[in-house]
């Protein structure tokens, strides 16, 4: 007798797991690095990069699994959008945090000075306040109460993108090779996230 193969739920609980170890690994390492004492002169700097680049990604590959999942077929992919949501989020108050608290030291005059005199602060604080209500919307109770209104909100995740792309280019001034390559991407995405639409539309 052959055994049963598991349940989707299983598997989808299995990847998400997998998934949420290997996301945590940047967090693992920047931290066994401070203790260590392995980081550069500026650590504060080193936790900044570490948390805001991997922001980026993880939302780069929110956005990437539904065009991944409809070129590919690859149900297993679909639930992970999720996961790499939460990532981004989870790694995103983390960058907001190493800047507020680490770096401005909770002094709100400054915090303040920063949001109103540097532009690429406040893109930042866009990125974040538009991934907010994705995080706490990212259940399957809130896509039945929400209803279509879900997928309306959870088209901030563009809105999140864009700004933490313009929070990158803002930020690095002279290298913009990276963030002009998330450009890119985004856009790229956003063509294929359209692309089956259209083509859909045209068909007899």
């Amino acid at each position: 007798m052959t055994d049963s193969p598991p349940a989707p739920r299983t598997v989808a609980r299995r990847d998400t797991l997998v998934v949420t170890a290997i996301g945590l690994l940047p967090i693992v390492g920047i931290t066994v690095g401070a203790l260590l004492g392995k980081l550069s002169p500026n650590p504060i700097e080193d936790v900044t990069h570490v948390t805001g680049e991997w922001a980026l990604r993880f939302l780069v590959a929110t956005i990437a699994i539904t065009p991944l999942r409809r070129f590919t077929g690859w149900a297993r992919l679909a639930p992970q959008r999720r996961t790499f949501g939460l990532l981004a989020f989870a790694y995103a108050v983390l960058h907001m945090l190493t800047w507020a608290v680490l770096d401005q030291g909770l002094h709100w005059p400054s915090i303040r000075e920063d949001l109103t005199e540097r532009p690429f602060v406040w893109a930042g604080a866009t990125a974040l306040l538009a991934m907010t209500p994705l995080a706490f919307t990212s259940t399957r109770a809130s896509m039945r109460r929400l209803g279509r209104r879900w997928v309306a909100l959870h088209r901030l995740v563009w809105v999140a993108m864009a700004a933490a792309i313009v929070h990158f280019w803002w930020l690095v001034k002279a290298d913009e090779l990276q963030p002009a390559f998330w450009a890119v991407v985004a856009a790229v995405l956003l063509g294929l996230r359209f692309r089956p639409s259209r083509l859909q539309a045209g068909a007899p």
